[in-house]
């Protein structure tokens, strides 16, 4: 690439102007820019009026800084000597041209006021101010980006219009007011911030069935797809509701809330009353984004260390009224949210992906953007799992970690589990994991070790508990 041509243009105003011009002149051919400048390129017997048309309408060189300070302002004004020949030719390409990009004003001197001396025909534009050390190597770069055309901030490539807004119009929470009062509720402490909550929550459970998949079209797992892809905007307003939480207002009366909620969403795991007909995978959709929801919350109370509120949505048994007419138990644990998505496995099956699990690979892939690291949602998963075993009566309690599946990225403990080594940090987050003490999580991984409790596996991935845990670092310091 050959080195970019600028002219500078300045007056001689004073020695030391002179040499702060030379000196800002000698960095930017230091810094690889070729700089035609009159004491350098200007000879004895040149024609001085030539030159400055050339340099100023030369194509080959591409931009042109406009040292000004008061003496050069003003002569520009008054169309005075040498800066009053170059101002008749500069302000003339810069009203006729189309390159708003070849001229700038490089400020080297300010009024009392601080407003800069620049000619009349600039005045509108942007400068950058080279008068004071303090910005100046701050504004020497803005400088250099110009001349090399290499702006601080890009515009990002235009990207796909999103797919929920070529969806039916009815395929929608209708939340995003709601949401708005609810998050600004919470962050200014407002007293009617629980009651905004309450209303983002019975907005947002009574309106996902606006999302039910009915008469599909075509293959089934297309449409499971689609529709959880349209679902994301909504998933992450839900994220930002639980930050604000987390961040703010982390009290059981919130927490409460977000338990009620989830309590909601039970129904859309199976079949609604009113159905005589349906499949098994009629409700994968709603499968995917509940668990994913309910996955990303206990991997936001985690990673802000609010394990209380963590332990307070496994703690809790939910109710499910139905369930009293079908003979089961009306509470029922955690573990209601993890399910088995048979639309995905079929979608691999077909597409010939060959994948361990297309139902991690989507969590992987949705992750970005949320504010929410993948690796914090695999250690939120890591933590259901331990939960859902040690409290597991029988297999339908366990919970099954599908992003896992991504757990060799991890060479050692766990996060939260690093920071275990203190005994203080050890007891926070010991009753999320459901135990009292050390000896009852070191019982737990012996009964994976014996394979009394079977761990989940995937092709040649085998899960070590023991060292994604690093149980011999806990409690080794107070």
């Amino acid at each position: 690439m050959a080195a970019p041509k600028l002219f500078i243009s300045y007056s001689w105003s004073n020695v030391e102007h002179e040499k702060r011009v030379l000196g800002l002149a000698a960095g930017l051919v230091e810094s690889g820019v070729d700089v035609i400048l009159d004491k350098w390129d200007l000879k004895e017997g040149h024609d001085a009026v030539a030159f400055m048309e050339k340099m100023v309408t030369d194509k080959s060189i591409k931009k042109v800084a406009i040292i000004t300070d008061k003496t050069y302002a003003a002569k520009a004004d008054g169309r005075a000597g040498g800066v009053g020949t170059e101002t008749q030719i500069i302000s003339k390409e810069v009203y006729d041209k189309q390159n708003q990009g070849k001229f700038v004003a490089v400020v080297m001197e300010k009024d009392d006021d601080g407003n800069p001396f620049v000619p009349t025909y600039y005045k509108s534009r942007i400068f950058i101010d080279l008068s004071e050390p303090e910005i100046y190597a701050e504004n020497f770069e803005k400088l250099l980006r110009w001349i090399f055309d290499k702006p601080l901030h890009v515009k990002p490539e235009l990207g796909k219009k999103p797919k929920f807004l070529d969806e039916p119009e009815d395929l929608s929470l209708g939340t995003t007011v709601a949401f708005r009062r609810a998050v600004s509720a919470i962050k200014d402490n407002k007293p009617f911030a629980l009651g905004a909550l309450d209303e983002y929550f019975t907005i947002f459970s009574a309106n996902l069935e606006n999302f039910r998949l009915t008469n599909v079209q075509g293959e089934f797992d297309d449409a499971v797809v689609d529709n959880i892809e349209s679902f994301i905007p909504y998933r992450n307003e839900l994220i930002q509701v639980l930050l604000t939480i987390a961040h703010y207002c982390p009290a059981e009366e919130y927490i409460k809330k977000v338990y009620r909620f989830f309590e909601l969403l039970i129904p859309y795991l199976s079949v609604p009353k009113d159905v005589g007909s349906w499949k098994e995978w009629d409700f994968d959709n709603f499968k995917f984004i509940i668990h994913e929801m309910f996955l990303y919350t206990i991997a936001i109370f985690i990673k802000t260390e609010n394990y209380a509120l963590a332990n307070y949505l496994l703690n809790n048994e939910y109710y499910v009224s139905y369930h009293s007419s079908r003979g089961s138990s009306v509470m029922v644990k955690f573990t209601e949210f993890r399910n088995y998505l048979r639309s995905l496995d079929y979608r691999n099956n077909r597409l010939k992906l060959n994948r361990i699990s297309v139902h991690a690979d989507l969590l992987h892939e949705r992750s970005n953007g949320t504010g929410i690291e993948f690796n914090d949602l695999i250690q939120a998963d890591f933590v259901l799992l331990l939960r859902g075993d040690h409290d597991a009566s029988d297999s339908y309690d366990r919970w099954w970690p599908e992003t896992l599946v991504y757990s060799e990225r991890f060479r050692g403990p766990f996060e939260i589990f690093s920071r275990s080594k203190s005994k203080s940090y050890f007891a926070l987050i010991k009753p999320m994991l459901g135990i009292n003490n050390i000896e009852e999580l070191r019982a737990q991984l012996d009964e994976y070790k014996k394979g009394n409790i079977k761990l989940p596996s995937w092709s040649y991935l085998r899960l070590e508990p023991t060292e994604l845990v690093g149980l011999e670092n806990l409690e080794t310091i107070p």
